[in-house]
């Protein structure tokens, strides 16, 4: 598949699962604002997959338009195991790099499942996306818009009970629409 694919499944995933039900509420604006840069890395090598995650850091840092970008690994990282792996050397990598405090990672996968939680549970679907991905996260916007949304903590409990109010079926479902777009010609 080739990049501006990939693109559109993302940015459909991003809008009828993540704006679309609130799981973020963040997204809708930075999404309106058109603040957010999709990253493709069809990259399968661990060393090469961390080397894009340094030159998004490297671009945001130039770019302050850019609120916020979707890293995409379509090739790689395709069980969650080796994902959540990838995942902890990314976040010490940031620290290494001088990016604790500037940049935040969220992960996403399409078998994305929460510690003491089944594979089965619609709970997990607030982290299932069409691919492995890593979202970085301007830490100083974030502060700002947590600092201005009422009862940010509560978030994680609502997507839990509106996830499973939906239910597996709903959520997959969701999921696997964001397969059958097509990039705008």
């Amino acid at each position: 598949m080739n990049d501006e694919q990939i693109k559109a499944q993302t940015q459909a995933w991003l809008e009828t699962v993540i704006i679309a039900h609130n799981i973020c509420p963040f997204a809708h604006k930075v999404h309106q604002q058109g603040g957010i840069r999709y990253r493709v890395c069809h990259e399968h090598n661990l060393e090469q997959c961390l080397e894009a995650l340094i030159l998004e850091c490297v671009r945001l840092d130039t770019a302050p338009d850019i609120a916020t970008s979707l890293v995409i690994y379509p090739n790689a990282f395709n069980t969650f195991v080796d994902y959540l792996d990838f995942l902890a050397i990314a976040e010490s990598l940031l620290i290494e790099q001088g990016y604790e405090g500037v940049y935040q990672l969220a992960s996403f996968h399409p078998d994305y499942c929460f510690e003491g939680s089944g594979a089965s549970d619609p709970a997990n679907y607030t982290n299932r996306s069409p691919y492995p991905m890593l979202h970085l996260i301007r830490e100083d916007s974030l502060e700002i818009a947590l600092a201005t949304y009422p009862d940010p903590e509560n978030i994680p409990l609502r997507n839990i009970e509106l996830t499973r109010k939906l239910g597996k079926a709903k959520m997959q479902d969701l999921l696997n629409a964001c397969y059958q777009v097509a990039p705008d010609s």
